[in-house]
């Protein structure tokens, strides 16, 4: 993933979990909020210690990134967002992980209508 359209610090993820919204599904759970200063989007990702060691988590971050990467076109331009991951995703494959991630997406309002 591009190095702009990532959200990396404390702030910004404080100011998306503190004013925007949440949307869930059994397996992630995405915090929105509009930003009209930057382009195109930001994401970041948060994986608990809960889920497993450094290797599960950093594979969990790696799929994530690489879903919202192969489907960035069809992403809402104008918005940071954060992608929590819940405990059924340790044992998720990629493409059931990529199902799950657009339907929360999708929940979130965050996809561009396909017309």
């Amino acid at each position: 993933m591009q190095k702009e359209l990532r959200l990396t610090r404390r702030e910004d993820f404080n100011k998306v979990y503190r004013h925007g919204k949440s949307t869930a599904n059994l397996q992630v759970v995405i915090y929105c909020l509009p930003n009209p200063r930057i382009e195109r989007f930001r994401m970041g990702v948060s994986v608990s210690k809960k889920l497993g060691s450094a290797v599960v988590r950093n594979r969990i971050r790696r799929m994530m990134k690489e879903i919202v990467r192969l489907n960035e076109e069809r992403i809402r331009s104008h918005y940071d967002f954060i992608v929590i991951a819940r405990k059924p995703v340790v044992d998720m494959e990629y493409k059931q992980l990529e199902k799950s991630l657009m339907h929360a997406l999708k929940r979130a309002q965050l996809l561009r209508s396909s017309t």
